[in-house]
């Protein structure tokens, strides 16, 4: 089943009710009652558990992984809402998109434990083999919920089962108990579930995504062996391998690649999303309300793999030349064609080219005029696509979780953290880097843990920027503090650097070091508070009904 079907199942029952007429099935759907009976109940059950994982957290109407990054350093919301009170500091335990995650995430676990709780009944009607996929498919998505929800706010209330109103007061569970549920749950999912399906059956979770997810939670809670251990499988499985062609690979042409392990699924008439209009420009016809920062843009490494700040390659007045190809292929840069017409935000570039007619014509540049064009002077070229240029609100391209650059990079952090430095080590990070189409030299052996450490940080960087990774890795490493505190940078509106911004282990710009960063466009000053932060507040909303929930830290 490659699209979901969307399904809503009501969970709660009206006990207190004797009305006969409150008792009767409903005339048109399955009774929660009664249901699941038979092998369609059982699937529908499923497919209602896997249509939780498409929630847009925020009004854009996007995914999580796309949103995400932008309450980092890697990108910014120009809309004035709660994804940008939470990018500069301003949140509180009432915005609305921890609210919206933390419901949506509850709702999803509620479908996933009511069809775990139901199961039961149809054992003896189902065949064995999809009664067993199903029940682990029910298993990873569940844990695959709680995986988000331990990340953004800490310990949150373990519930595995459908709870009465007298059984709602729970407490938080800690991490460390939630941690090593999720990690059991996955472990015993995987052994049911398959390694790839038919392909009317491709998005379900499979041997690889419970693996892989696994692996990410073990990396996240610096369990290096066990991250390394379940990377290492999914290396083995031998069913995936990198797309050579990164670009595509966020476009419909990559949709059935080899490298996507797990991915959210769209289809116009059932779900949809408006990626489109945040991402695409103002020429076409975009908004260009959530973009990349200039700190993003001059992280990548030149083609010999040098830093700007270092390498002889970059040039100050072609900034743009000898970089890392993955910088291009993230972004939309200057100069570049982007769907279809010839990209350019320096503000006195009043004319463009549109290559949408032969022979090409010269109009006006709204990507220089407008003022709500991009804000950085850069959009996002990840997850663009010419065939949403005209229903820029309902694309159904497919939204990535999982790929297997991500499992090599795990695997590559979890053994250089461990201090497992061998071989198998520089391989994964030189698979990465060496992507055809991407080509950047190999990383020598030889270097030291220190070393390797920063070299795996910057490659998460280059790789992942875009897809929803950021947030939690700046905490994890504990530099989120460092990171998100100070100015939030954009292009220089009528011109360029003077020369590079000094760049540190972790691959961030120090524009303290450059003679006109005063030219730079101030997009946002931003704020974070090293004792708050880290996490973020569990809704209020919930503290108040539920009282035996303890807030975290300085909210």
């Amino acid at each position: 089943m490659r699209k979901y079907i969307i399904l809503f199942v009501l969970f709660s029952t009206f006990a207190a009710c004797k009305k006969n007429y409150l008792d009767k099935y409903p005339l048109d759907g399955p009774s929660s009652s009664s249901f699941i009976t038979n092998e369609k109940e059982l699937i529908l059950a499923i497919n209602g558990c896997y249509a939780s994982l498409t929630f847009h957290p925020s009004a854009h109407n996007c995914p999580m992984p796309v949103i995400l990054d932008h309450v980092t350093d890697l990108g910014f919301d120009r809309n004035n809402g709660t994804l940008q009170e939470v990018g500069k500091g301003s949140h509180d335990s009432n915005n609305g998109l921890f609210v919206n995650i933390w419901s949506s995430s509850y709702s999803a676990i509620a479908r996933c434990n009511f069809l775990l709780e139901n199961i039961d009944k149809v054992k003896d009607v189902v065949n064995t083999q999809l009664f067993n996929r199903v029940k682990a498919e029910a298993r990873f998505l569940r844990a695959y919920n709680y995986h988000y929800l331990v990340e953004m706010f800490g310990g949150v209330p373990l519930v595995t089962t459908t709870l009465k109103m007298t059984e709602a007061q729970v407490p938080r569970s800690s991490k460390e108990e939630l941690v090593n549920f999720m990690m059991t749950e996955l472990e015993e999912a995987a052994t049911d579930l398959p390694t790839s399906y038919a392909a009317t059956e491709s998005g379900r979770a499979t041997k690889g995504a419970a693996l892989a997810i696994k692996a990410r939670i073990a990396l996240y809670n610096e369990k290096w062996e066990l991250a390394a251990d379940a990377a290492k499988r999914v290396m083995d499985l031998n069913a995936y391998e990198l797309h050579a062609d990164f670009g595509e690979l966020f476009t419909y042409k990559g949709q059935t690649s080899k490298e996507i392990i797990f991915a959210l699924q769209y289809l116009k008439g059932t779900k949809t999303h408006n990626i489109p209009s945040q991402f695409f420009s103002r020429m076409a016809s975009g908004f260009s309300g959530l973009v990349p920062g200039q700190s993003l843009v001059d992280s990548y490494e030149c083609t010999d793999g040098r830093s700007i700040d270092v390498s002889p390659l970059f040039d100050p007045a072609k900034p743009f030349a000898n970089r890392d190809p993955r910088l291009g292929y993230t972004m939309a840069l200057p100069g570049s064609v982007f769907l279809n017409f010839l990209f350019e935000t320096h503000k006195d570039s009043v004319r463009t080219w549109d290559y949408n007619t032969t022979p090409a014509r010269r109009v006006n540049n709204t990507d220089a005029t407008n003022a709500f064009a991009t804000f950085t002077g850069y959009c996002w070229r990840k997850y663009t696509d010419l065939t949403d240029r005209i229903e820029r609100t309902t694309s159904e391209l497919n939204v990535i979780s999982v790929r297997y650059a991500e499992v090599l990079l795990i695997y590559a952090e979890a053994k250089i953290e461990a201090n497992q430095i061998d071989n198998t080590v520089y391989s994964a990070i030189n698979t990465v880097r060496q992507r055809p189409g991407v080509n950047m030299p190999a990383i020598a052996n030889g270097k030291t843990r220190e070393q390797l450490r920063s070299i795996v940080r910057k490659e998460r960087k280059y790789e992942l920027a875009g897809e929803g990774f950021r947030l939690f890795d700046i905490r994890r490493w504990k530099i989120a503090d460092q990171l998100m505190n100070g100015i939030f940078y954009g292009r220089i509106p009528k011109g360029l650097l003077a020369t590079a911004p000094k760049i540190d282990d972790n691959g961030t710009p120090d524009y303290s070091v450059v003679p006109n960063r005063g030219e730079m466009r101030v997009v946002e000053t931003r704020i974070f508070k090293a004792n708050r932060d880290y996490l973020w507040p569990i809704p209020n909303i919930e503290i108040l009904t539920n009282t035996s929930l303890e807030q975290n830290p300085n909210y």
